[in-house]
Formats: C-alpha cells, structure tokens, sequence
C-alpha cells in the first residue's frame, strides 16, 4: 500500500501532507488547460510525422487499420458507455503518436493521458460528442493517410480543442452548481 500511496504521490495524483497523510490533489483549470497545452502539442507533432513519413513498421500500419475500422462502427451505430469511449480515444491518439515512432513523444502523452482520464470521461458522456469524435477520428486518419500533414494537423487540433472546450465547460458547471448549492 505504501508503494501504491508513493506511485500516485509521484504523478501528481495525490498530495502528501507533512503529518504523512495523503490527499487527492486538486486541478484547477489552469492546470488543466496546460495539460491540454502540452497535449496538442505532442499530438500535433505526431500526426505530422506520421503523415510525412507514414508508419514506420507494418504492425502500425495494421494498428491504424484497426483504429479506422473501430471509428467507423462506432459511427455507424455501434454504442459504448462513457468509460469504453474514454479508452477508445485514449488508444486512439496513444496508437497515433506510437506510429510516429517516437518513443519519448509516447510516454509523456501516457502521462498526461493518466492525469486528464477523468476529465476525458467527462468528455465523452455526450452522444453527440461521440458522434463528432468519430467524424474527427476518421478525419485524421483520411488525412494521414493522404500524407496531407496540415490537413492532418487541423483535424487533430478541432479534435483536441472540441474536447478542452467541452471539459472546460463541464467544470464551469459543475463549479456553479457547487456554489449554488453553498449559497441556498
């Protein structure tokens, strides 16, 4: 259990207090949009790559392959619950960015991945946010696939930009029912 506790402390995941208590730590919005920040710009980079110099190995090849198929039946009808979605995009920009081949590029969008999995399930809780995500998803991929990189890039920055915009949201909410609920 230590180990677990020193794990969390260590992603930022939890705070440890100096009487050796932990508490879950709390984002504020400016970390956030910095998370997002870095976030667009690993990810922008990426899809770059990958559409000028396209998949490195055949393995990634088949991955992205798969990553159209799964898009594609999403949808076309096939449903899923906000957590299954959240994974789905998860592996969705994991498997892009593991395609450009780049190694260290892949392990910190992991980490910023861990620390936004919440707030990309809160993302993903909207039927027509899925729907939209979808369409993007196979955008990307159709301009991957093109070797169209500005193209490539647009598409992957309305993604991630509809998604902090959707978050930010979410939180603005959720922050105004909380004082309305003080207040009364």
């Amino acid at each position: 259990m230590r180990e677990v506790r020193l794990v969390l402390a260590s992603d930022g995941f939890v705070k440890k207090l100096p009487n050796r208590a932990y508490v879950v730590r709390q984002y504020n919005i400016a970390e956030i949009e910095e998370l997002y920040d870095v976030r667009l710009a690993l990810e922008l980079y990426a899809v770059e790559r990958l559409a000028t110099k396209g998949p490195l190995r055949k393995t990634d090849k088949e991955d992205i392959d798969n990553l159209k198929r799964t898009w594609t039946g999403l949808l076309n009808g096939s449903t899923k619950k906000a957590e299954e979605l959240a994974r789905l995009d998860t592996l969705f920009h994991e498997t892009i960015a593991h395609a450009a081949g780049n190694k260290t590029l892949l392990r910190h969008l992991r980490a910023i991945n861990e620390r936004l999995w919440l707030f990309r399930m809160m993302d993903c809780d909207k039927a027509e946010r899925a729907e939209s995500t979808c369409r993007q998803h196979l955008e990307v991929l159709k301009r991957v696939e093109a070797k169209d990189a500005s193209g490539a890039r647009a598409a992957m920055q309305r993604n991630i930009e509809e998604g902090r915009n959707n978050v930010h949201t979410a939180i603005k909410d959720a922050l105004a029912r909380a004082y309305s609920m003080k207040t009364s």
